[in-house]
C-alpha cells in the first residue's frame, strides 16, 4: 500500500498531460511514488488516458523561420517574451538573417550562436544581445536545426505565416531523387503540410527510437495480460498492437492528408513512377513555437474544492 502524500501541483500537472481526472490522477501517483512518467503509464494502462500531451504545453513566443536553397534548409526558432514583437520588422528581419546564416553549418543552437553575423564584427549571440536593447524586450535562439541531401530537394512549410518564411511552426522535408526539382518541391511541401498537421514520430519504424517501442509494449504488455487470455494470444495482441502503433506515429505509414487515402509511402511511390525516378525521404524537421516550455500556472481553486469533496 504506498503512502506517499500526493500534492495538488502534482495531480494538475498529471492531469495536464493526460487529459484523466483528478482522482484518477491522484491515484495513479500514489501507486506511483509521484512519478510522473509511471503515472502516465500507468493511467494508459487503465486505460484512462491515451499518451502524455507534452506538445501542449507551450508558451514561448516569437517566430519559427525557415530558409531553403535547393538541396539544403534550415528552420531556426527565436523567442521573445510577447507575441508582440513577432509583429515587429527588425525582429522578422533578425530571424530571417539568421535562419539563411544556419544554412551554412547551423545545426544546433550552440554552433549558430557562436557563428559570425554577416559584416557586422558580431555572432549571432551578440546580434541578438544588440538587437534586445534595441526592441526593448529579451530574446535567445533557442533551436536550429538543418537538413540535406545530395541530390533532390529540401522542401518548406510554414504555417500561421505571419511574413515570408516564418510563423508559429516550420517543417523541412528531404527528398532525395534525380527527378525534376520543381515537381519534386510540390511533393515536399505537400509532405511538409501532413506533418505540420498529423505530427508524426519518425519516418519509418526503424527510426523509432527502441526505448519508446519498449515502453509501448509494456504499456500494451499490461493490458493485454488483464485480459486473461493465453500467453500466446497476449503475444499475438501486443504485437497487433506495436504494428498500429508503428502505423499512426510513422511518417510513411500515416494516411495522407492531401487524398485522404493512400499512405504516405505509397504516394511517394506513386509519384516517383510519375517523374520517371525514385524518390527517398530521408528526413523531415518539425518545429513549432515553443514545444515543450510549460505554460505558466493558471488558478484552479474551483477545481481543486471540488475534487475535495469527492473525497
Amino acid at each position: 500500500m504506498k503512502t506517499m502524500a500526493v500534492t495538488m501541483a502534482q495531480v494538475k500537472e498529471l492531469r495536464e498531460l493526460t487529459g484523466a481526472g483528478m482522482m484518477d490522477c491522484k491515484n495513479a501517483l500514489t501507486e506511483t511514488d509521484g512519478d510522473i512518467e509511471a503515472a502516465i503509464d500507468w493511467l494508459r494502462a487503465k486505460g484512462l488516458a491515451k499518451a502524455a500531451k507534452k506538445a501542449g504545453r507551450v508558451a514561448a513566443e516569437g517566430l519559427v523561420a525557415v530558409a531553403t536553397d535547393g538541396t539544403r534548409g534550415a528552420v531556426v526558432e527565436l523567442n521573445s517574451e510577447t507575441d508582440f514583437v513577432a509583429r515587429n520588422e527588425e525582429f522578422q528581419k533578425l530571424v530571417a538573417d539568421i535562419a539563411q546564416l544556419a544554412l551554412d553549418g547551423g545545426s544546433d543552437a550552440a554552433t549558430l550562436n557562436a557563428m559570425p553575423f554577416g559584416d557586422s564584427g558580431m555572432s549571432v549571440a551578440e546580434q541578438i544581445t544588440a538587437a534586445v536593447a534595441k526592441i526593448g524586450e529579451n530574446m535567445g535562439l533557442r533551436r536550429s536545426a538543418t537538413l540535406s541531401v545530395p541530390e533532390g530537394v529540401v522542401s518548406s512549410y510554414v504555417h500561421n505565416a505571419v511574413a515570408s518564411g516564418m510563423g508559429r511552426m516550420g517543417v523541412l522535408v528531404a527528398l532525395k531523387s534525380s527527378a525534376d526539382p520543381e515537381a519534386l518541391n510540390e511533393l515536399g511541401r505537400q509532405i511538409a503540410m501532413h506533418i505540420a498537421a498529423i505530427n508524426p514520430l519518425a519516418v519509418s519504424a526503424k527510426d523509432v527510437d527502441e526505448a519508446v517501442v519498449e515502453r509501448e509494449r509494456a504499456v500494451f504488455t499490461e493490458q493485454a495480460n488483464s485480459s486473461g487470455k493465453p500467453a500466446e494470444i497476449v503475444q499475438k495482441m501486443v504485437e497487433g498492437r506495436i504494428r498500429k502503433f508503428f502505423s499512426e506515429v510513422c511518417l510513411l505509414e500515416q494516411v495522407f492528408v492531401v487524398d485522404g487515402e493512400s499512405k504516405v509511402g505509397a504516394f511517394i511511390e506513386q509519384k516517383a513512377k510519375e517523374l520517371g525516378a525514385p524518390i527517398e525521404l530521408t528526413g523531415f524537421v518539425r518545429m513549432a513555437l515553443g514545444d515543450g516550455i510549460e505554460k505558466e500556472e493558471s488558478d484552479f481553486a474551483a477545481e481543486v474544492a471540488a475534487a475535495a469533496g469527492t473525497e
